[in-house]
């Protein structure tokens, strides 16, 4: 199928955060994609958008629940008749809160596996049915080392990254051979952010040894996912620092 020459193309960030969210959506801005970003509340989204405004792009905020399907579907709804055409969709949403198996909550539980993994699937089937009229896409969901083994501490988001896994896997090879490129990126270790400044000093230390991830040389691999010939795609790549334990 055809290209529309004209049509704006956009790159949907859902977790459009101040870091990684952040970073894939400047890079993509970069290269004339429309970044499309989201969070909750739309407030917390103007330094972003402004940012890449002032940097030359085009980039749009949107308050929206990735939890709620009737907020998914009206998001994508929009972007497609206002925008253009969503020609990559990453999935960025985090949800890691440690508890001991002894002292989770049922409530709390629930409300990670929302976040990390049913909100992957409300987006990535809405965006997945614009893309197979098209012929043509990109989807690309951000997990972690959880979503490969489970940890002490860690039984919540451990299942709900292992189900965004199989989620992104089971779209990977449905979706394939209509020409989208479904991809799980795994990102373990600490990431450049104010975050771990504050409240990990020694472990921000290691940035001068390149101990920790930049969340610009993390968009890079996204682009580089999206950019891929279709005679080559990664459907699974392993992003962490070279000192990282694994």
């Amino acid at each position: 199928m055809q290209a529309d020459s004209t049509a704006k193309k956009v790159a949907l960030v859902i977790g459009a955060g101040d870091s990684t969210g952040g970073a894939i959506a400047k890079r993509f801005a970069r290269e004339g994609y429309v970044a499309c970003v989201t969070r909750r509340s739309a407030d917390k989204l103007q330094v972003l958008v402004d940012e890449i405004v002032a940097a030359g792009g085009q980039a749009r905020g949107y308050a929206s629940d990735a939890r709620k399907e009737e907020e998914v579907i009206q998001l994508v709804e929009d972007i497609e008749r206002d925008i253009g055409p969503i020609e990559v969709m990453v999935f960025n949403i985090g949800a890691n809160v440690p508890c001991s198996i002894l002292e989770e909550t049922a409530r709390k539980y629930f409300k990670i596996w929302e976040m990390a993994c049913f909100g992957g699937f409300l987006v990535g089937r809405e965006v997945a049915k614009r893309m197979v009229t098209r012929e043509r896409g990109t989807i690309l969901f951000t997990g972690a080392t959880a979503g490969l083994r489970g940890s002490a501490n860690f039984a919540a988001f451990a299942g709900a990254k292992h189900a965004l896994r199989a989620l992104a896997q089971s779209m990977a090879r449905e979706l394939g051979p209509r020409n989208i490129h479904v991809a799980h990126v795994v990102v373990d270790g600490a990431i450049d952010t104010d975050f771990i400044k504050t409240n990990f000093p020694e472990r921000y230390a290691m940035k001068a040894q390149d101990g920790i991830l930049n969340p610009d040389h993390i968009a890079d691999n996204y682009w580089h996912l999206h950019t891929q010939p279709r005679d080559s795609w990664t459907h699974e790549l392993d992003l962490r620092p070279w000192i990282e334990r694994w």
